[in-house]
């Protein structure tokens, strides 16, 4: 298993398209913050603001994502993106209305482009050979990664050194720019590749996604380790005695690290079930977090988190590999996109566990109360995944059920079955 197949103009337009998509996505909390921190209770309102972003997200992904469809894809991404670039515009150019109108605006802003991941992720599977998805995947993780990396930077060197609501045009612009790159892609998906060998009959697709339930419950518990990391981070190094300016750095390694999980992971074929695989990179992710919640030195800390990070991203991988066997073709632009909304959900759920925690305990404290979350989280959808197995045992014969060679196959089975059909065609 190589990176060759996935080495292609579209595969670089797609990552052009999904930058401007995406970048807006991680620069979002932290520049909402920036635009009214000088205002009176400016941290409290920025706080404010960024829970409205993240609350567009978590409705909207869901909502939208059920209402792609494949043949008007590439109209209703740029529908949903155009609505973002313009919530985030009247951010940029309005930092001075109402707090009502900004927290409008900031729920526009989260809420309308919510389903561009995973219609832009079913896009890049259309892109690739139907075996080359795991690496395909990879390169998204990297490309996220890298995102994530330098969108904080970005923020807090434009907010602080030209203006703070530049970030937020920046982001404007680059969401623009992306619903420009999307008629350079393909305009659907499921036009003889692999997503189109479900002819879109079945049972309805919101009984199919809710049938998924394990797969998000995992993918939420493993942004919640990350979100958990990035909001008690400063607390912790101020605990520790620390300057709270490494909280920047430290997380740049955490996310490097997350870049580097998923090349590795998209370099082979890797042993075992894909739930299997999971429940490991989690169990391996929380245990990294405990260790940089009680290590004492930076040193220890910054190692902690590289190496959570090079598993979270692992573990988020193995979760969009296992929507692509346990969901139709014809849902899975629909499955990414309530599991964006999960994700977020997580994020959301263990960062105000640990900040109601942080009033009476440590922040120490608070980070090994998220991670005791996290793992019950974990625990829960890997016993809902075996449940779900066994379930389906027995309509396997019959093709119905959800490929469990698909996973010995090394996670993409089903896209590998996939196009075996369209060759027999």
């Amino acid at each position: 298993m190589t990176y060759r197949d996935v080495v292609s103009r579209q595969v670089l337009t797609w990552a052009c398209t999904a930058i401007g998509a995406r970048m807006p996505v991680a620069m979002a909390p932290l520049a909402l913050v920036f635009l009214v921190r000088e205002r009176p209770g400016g941290y409290s309102l920025g706080a404010i603001l960024a829970a409205a972003y993240v609350l567009g997200e978590i409705g909207g992904a869901p909502v939208l994502g059920m209402r792609l469809r494949p043949e008007r894809a590439r109209v209703q991404l740029a529908v949903g993106l155009a609505v973002g670039t313009v919530g985030f515009l009247g951010l940029g150019v309005f930092p001075g209305a109402h707090p009502a109108v900004l927290a409008g605006f900031a729920f526009v802003a989260g809420g309308a482009p919510s389903a561009a991941t995973g219609g832009l992720r079913t896009l890049l599977s259309e892109l690739v050979p139907a075996r080359s998805v795991a690496q395909a995947l990879s390169v998204e993780s990297i490309l996220t990664a890298g995102v994530w990396a330098v969108s904080p930077a970005a923020v807090a060197g434009l907010a602080l050194g030209v203006a703070p609501r530049v970030p937020l045009l920046l982001a404007a612009g680059l969401m623009a720019w992306s619903v420009a790159g999307l008629w350079l892609l393909p305009a659907r998906w499921g036009a003889g590749g692999a997503e189109g060998v479900d002819g879109g009959e079945g049972p309805p697709l919101l009984r199919v996604l809710v049938g998924a339930w394990p797969v998000y419950v995992v993918g939420a518990a493993s942004l919640a380790l990350l979100g958990l990391s990035e909001l008690v981070l400063p607390a912790l190094l101020e605990q520790r005695g620390i300057g709270v300016g490494w909280s920047g750095p430290l997380l740049t390694g955490m996310a490097v690290g997350g870049g580097l999980g998923a090349f590795v992971y998209g370099l082979r074929g890797w042993p075992g079930l894909l739930r299997t695989r999971s429940l490991v990179l989690m169990l391996g992710t929380s245990v990294c977090v405990a260790l940089a919640a009680v290590i004492p030195a930076m040193a220890g800390i910054a190692v902690a988190l590289v190496m959570g990070g090079t598993l979270q991203s692992g573990a988020m991988l193995t979760r969009n590999l296992s929507l692509r066997e346990v969901l139709p073709p014809r849902a899975l632009a629909a499955g990414y996109s309530v599991m964006y909304a999960a994700a977020g959900a997580g994020y959301a759920a263990t960062g105000s566990l640990a900040g109601a925690l942080l009033r009476v305990a440590a922040p120490s404290t608070a980070i090994l109360a998220g991670v005791c979350l996290t793992v019950a989280m974990t625990g829960v959808g890997w016993w809902g995944e075996v449940r779900r197995a066994r379930r389906g045992e027995g309509a396997e014969g019959s093709g119905e059920g959800s490929g469990g060679g698909a996973v010995e196959l090394g996670g993409v089975g089903a896209g590998v079955v996939a196009e075996g059909a369209k060759s027999a065609k």
